[in-house]
């Protein structure tokens, strides 16, 4: 799953290139974005700025409150369900992104591997979003299996790359349409392989979002 990506270009860049408004006010941005960290999305025509993962609060062994988690990942075929349903259905996002980074190597000593498309400098993932009470709004990556790509020998699943001709169906589509977009890229994809630490920089949050079958 995805817990980091890279995204250089300022709201007003990412405005012009999506062809939206620029809404995302003096928010300050991170290069590398982790779960928990604030980062631009492209909703309702605006680019605007969120905290990437939807919170979930969790209970402690005497019932009390936890810290949210950053729930930064949906998986396609969980999108049906009560935690995804109402966003999937009422509030598709764009995610503009430069690349996507998973960990590989053994546990301790794991490196970053880079992926991107190769055509172009930016791109959009399909995202979800809402507001919460805990950060504000919020948005969580679309990922589904990456298998027939050459990102599955980095991971089983990968992020839901869109093109051009996608981005409008993803926005204001029916559910069934934007839910048929949610499929591996079959363009070409760039894989960056770097001897960086995982963690470099920052700890990636622990999400839930990598508990199977959850989330």
């Amino acid at each position: 799953m995805c817990n980091l990506y890279r995204m250089t270009k300022n709201a007003s860049e990412v405005a012009k290139w999506f062809d939206a408004v620029e809404g995302a006010g003096g928010a300050n941005f991170a290069a590398e974005v982790y779960p928990g960290y604030t980062g631009l999305v492209v909703a309702e025509g605006a680019v605007r700025a969120m905290t990437w993962g939807f919170p979930l609060v969790l209970k402690g062994a005497k019932g009390q409150p936890l810290k949210p988690k950053p729930v930064n990942n949906a998986r396609t075929d969980k999108l049906g369900t009560g935690f995804w349903r109402h966003a999937f259905a009422n509030r598709r996002c764009l995610i503009p992104l430069e690349g996507w980074a998973e960990a590989e190597g053994p546990k301790g000593r794991m490196t970053r591997t880079w992926m991107s498309r190769p055509d172009t400098s930016l791109f959009a993932v399909a995202g979800v979003w809402r507001p919460s009470d805990e950060w504000g709004d919020c948005y969580s990556m679309v990922m589904t299996d990456s298998e027939g790509t050459g990102a599955a020998a980095v991971h089983d699943r990968m992020p839901v790359l869109l093109g051009a001709a996608d981005i409008e169906v993803w926005l204001t589509g029916q559910p069934d349409a934007a839910l048929a977009l949610c499929r591996a890229w079959s363009g070409p994809l760039a894989i960056t392989r770097t001897a960086d630490p995982w963690g470099k920089g920052a700890a990636p949050a622990a999400t839930p979002s990598a508990l199977p079958g959850l989330f």
